[in-house]
């Protein structure tokens, strides 16, 4: 059997359905092939459910915490079990609203694994999808006019490391913790290794962070490493830099003990489980490209910024493209890409106009340069930094570690980066990512008048700082 489309998708996660709805909306017949569940690895294995877990974890503390704020709560205890129904209640909501969705854009869904195919009686060009169906039944070919390769990706693991699923897991697996562990070891300390150090520490966990570069975070501005740092220390977090793990030293048993080399020592590690955490790897295997004249770069299927690949018809994003793997990116770039399919003249997705969130506790979140990364690229900065325990709203909330960080160039006054990390600092971006896309300088963030009391009046403070005008630091 084969069906005629004018585009296929070939992956349903965040980017796969979004660009497919837009599509739908310009009139386009469209096809979808996820061989798991829509909504990909954001909804049923990463954003969403990580999330969950992050906000049960908060309240739990907040609850210990209470009479700080003169609520006497006593006997408060953690019901996991609970903690996980709700998190497969909210992933089980989304989901059926993204079934909602497909059935209202028309898009018909095959649930099994597309490969696509050279040139053959279908097509006298690559790019016939094979689907390969969950249920058994014959596969089913797909005649697009143009394909779109939204696979995703998968967490990396280390050469000799064996992932159990069980003493030794990725956030795959973390994820469907049936119970808490009382220690943990966690290697890499980026943004989701802090995510999961974070949550771990609050539901009272015993964590160990390992991190090969020099500091934690390395992706972002320095002083935010810094100070996330100092905050995740402070709720009991053992973290050593600069060390590599040694997989051949790994053991299981009733506990984990594995060894990390720092270069003039080596450490002896010992907890109850291990989560290995050192970035994604592009689903990039077992789709077809070698039928097509696809390059694949670095591990990344390469494209141009409107995301076509080298087969003129065939468009790739998200994180089978490498880049900043985030949802909302693989969604802005997949509406790129079907707008430019489309002969509609998209603008591209600039990587500097992207925020970026990480929803550890505290938060943190940016946009545009790190304070490095603009002066490498030769500008001369200027830096306006305001903390939140200037704030009031940040006092009443009981959360004023923290501060917002503005870095502009002083040749221009032009708005180069904003970084923040505290409070509900994950929601406060989206005004500065604002500011970046209309090209503010730091003047115009501080001409819009923040309410009092609120959170955002760190951003209008630290924007006047910029220039040593904040009121009231």
């Amino acid at each position: 059997m084969a069906n005629e489309y004018d585009l296929v998708v070939l992956g349903g996660g965040t980017g796969g359905y979004v660009a497919a709805i837009r599509a739908s909306q310009l009139g386009k017949k469209v096809a979808i092939v996820e061989k798991g569940d829509l909504g990909g690895t954001c909804l049923h294995r990463g954003c969403i459910p990580s999330k969950s877990l992050l906000k049960s974890a908060e309240v739990f503390q907040q609850m210990k915490n209470a009479e700080e704020f003169g609520v006497s709560a006593e006997g408060i205890s953690l019901d996991f079990n609970k903690v996980q129904e709700r998190k497969r209640s909210v992933v089980e909501k989304l989901y059926s609203g993204v079934q909602g969705l497909m059935k209202k854009g028309k898009i018909d869904v095959y649930e099994g694994h597309g490969r696509i195919l050279g040139p053959s009686i279908f097509s006298p060009s690559a790019g016939t999808i094979s689907v390969e169906m969950n249920n058994g039944e014959e596969n089913v070919m797909l005649i697009p006019k143009n394909v779109l390769l939204a696979t995703g990706s998968k967490p990396k693991t280390l050469p000799g490391l064996h992932i159990d699923g069980e003493k030794v897991m990725t956030s795959d697996e973390a994820l469907e913790m049936e119970a808490l562990p009382a220690s943990i070891i966690i290697v890499g300390g980026g943004v989701i290794g802090m995510e999961w150090a974070s949550m771990l520490a609050d539901f009272d966990v015993e964590v160990t962070v390992v991190e090969f570069a020099d500091r934690i975070l390395p992706q972002e501005d320095g002083d935010i490493s810094k100070e996330m740092e100092r905050l995740m220390k402070r709720k009991g977090i053992t973290i050593h830099k600069g060390a590599k793990l040694l997989p051949e030293t790994l053991k299981t048993g009733e506990n984990v003990t594995v060894s990390a080399s720092t270069g003039d020592k080596e450490l002896e590690l010992q907890a109850e489980k291990l989560l290995v955490s050192i970035g994604r790897s592009a689903n990039i295997k077992d789709i077809g490209l070698e039928n097509t004249d696809i390059e694949v770069e670095n591990e990344v299927i390469k494209t141009n910024e409107m995301g076509q690949t080298k087969e003129s018809h065939i468009y790739a994003i998200g994180d089978v493209i490498g880049g900043l793997q985030l949802a909302h990116v693989a969604s802005h770039e997949g509406m790129t890409a079907v707008e430019h399919m489309n002969d509609l003249s998209p603008a591209s997705v600039d990587h500097k106009l992207v925020p970026s969130c990480i929803y550890s506790n505290p938060e943190a979140a940016r946009v545009g340069w790190t304070e490095e990364e603009a002066t490498n690229a030769g500008f001369q900065v200027k830096i306006g930094k305001f903390p939140f325990q200037a704030i009031g709203k940040a006092l009443v909330e009981g959360e004023s570690d923290g501060f917002v960080k503005i870095i502009a160039d002083q040749q221009t006054d032009d708005l180069l980066g904003v970084h923040m990390i505290g409070p509900d600092v994950t929601n406060l971006i989206s005004e500065a990512g604002l500011a970046k896309v209309l090209d503010a300088t730091p003047w115009e963030i501080a001409s819009s008048i923040h309410p009092h009391p609120t959170l955002s009046e760190a951003l209008g403070e630290a924007a006047m700082a910029v220039d040593g005008k904040q009121i009231h630091g």
